[in-house]
């Protein structure tokens, strides 16, 4: 029998990946729910689902609401009986969070309880999984690999009302039975990417033979770093916890009952590394400042990095994120009009 599932955010830029691949590799039926506005952009969703035939198409419904909000009985029976939720609605964008702090306590702590509010009362629920980030534990020295239940060290608003939203769903799960995960993702790119996140700024900075700034350390001698990972890849992600029996896990050592899960590149790579892959993409000369992300960029980490043993073990591992980057730049290039959106 076919399953239904509630993706938020699913105008946004990870979540849309993931309706792609849910399109492309289930039969599923699939409601997205949205405001649609600074991190959403519907015409990323359109052009996914207009490359399917018709009657794929008609397995998506879009329907408009602010999580701010609690979900009224309307927008509740137009959602109907769902199977999975997929929480990826939040503000994501780190500088805004420094400039507008409540605005992210509203979205991602207060949203995130509105939504979980609603599943609980879900008769049947089988999976409520919430989209979280690598910045809840903060700066990883050199050598260091956070694992998925380790302390937080929020460095942010951001990354604090993410570490928050996360405390929601695990009393959830041991209040009301929700059937919850937590999964951390860390510096996703791909197609359709907002163009002021790094790689998309990079690729047109390149193009245009501009300047392009790489945060270091004060001497500027070592650029930060991320294990950079493909939105299809944290889409497959995804869909293989969906299908994996959780009952077969053993509890954390912690003794944590609502089981997280760190999707991880398997790539870690500088940002200067980055920029220079970039460059050779396109056969271009790199035009590049370093400059000390403390004095540039407060509320920013020079390195996150997660520790992907779990994810592994139980089966799971990513693609290289050199031919995901490579494929994602050459697209990119060509459709350009995604640089300026």
């Amino acid at each position: 029998m076919s399953k239904k599932i509630l993706i938020t955010g699913g105008a946004g830029f990870i979540a849309h990946h993931v309706i792609d691949k849910i399109l492309s590799t289930t039969d599923w039926e699939i409601v997205t729910l949205d405001r649609l506005d600074f991190s959403g952009n519907l015409n990323r969703l359109k052009e996914v689902v207009s490359s399917y035939p018709d009657i794929e198409q008609k397995r998506v419904k879009v329907v408009h609401h602010d999580l701010k909000a609690e979900l009224n009985p309307e927008i509740s029976a137009t959602i109907g009986k769902i199977d999975y939720i997929s929480h990826l609605a939040a503000g994501s964008h780190v500088d805004r969070s420094i400039s507008y702090p409540l605005e992210f306590v509203m979205d991602n702590v207060v949203g995130t309880a509105h939504i979980l509010d609603y599943a609980r009362k879900i008769d049947g629920l089988e999976r409520f999984a919430y989209f979280s980030t690598d910045e809840v534990f903060g700066p990883a020295p050199s050598g260091v690999y956070y694992k998925e239940n380790d302390r937080y060290n929020s460095t942010n608003p951001y990354s604090a009302t993410k570490a928050g939203a996360e405390e929601l769903v695990v009393a959830f799960e041991n209040t009301y039975g929700l059937p919850a995960i937590i999964t951390h993702t860390m510096n996703v790119f791909g197609e359709r990417q907002n163009p002021e996140k790094y790689i998309p700024m990079v690729i047109k900075k390149v193009r245009d033979g501009e300047l392009v700034t790489v945060h270091s350390n004060a001497k500027k001698t070592v650029a930060g770093s991320r294990h950079y990972i493909h939105a299809e890849d944290v889409a497959e992600a995804l869909l293989f916890l969906y299908d994996y029996d959780l009952s077969s896990l053993k509890a954390d050592e912690t003794g944590a009952k609502c089981q997280k899960f760190n999707i991880v590149g398997k790539d870690e790579i500088d940002n200067l590394q980055l920029a220079q892959f970039i460059a050779e993409t396109q056969n271009k000369e790199l035009i590049y400042e370093m400059v000390d992300f403390h004095s540039q960029r407060p509320g920013h980490d020079l390195r996150y990095s997660l520790d992907g043993a779990k994810m592994a073990k139980m089966g799971w591992e990513p693609k290289s994120a050199y031919k995901r980057l490579q494929s994602t730049i050459k697209w990119t290039l060509k459709n350009d009009r995604w640089l300026s959106i």
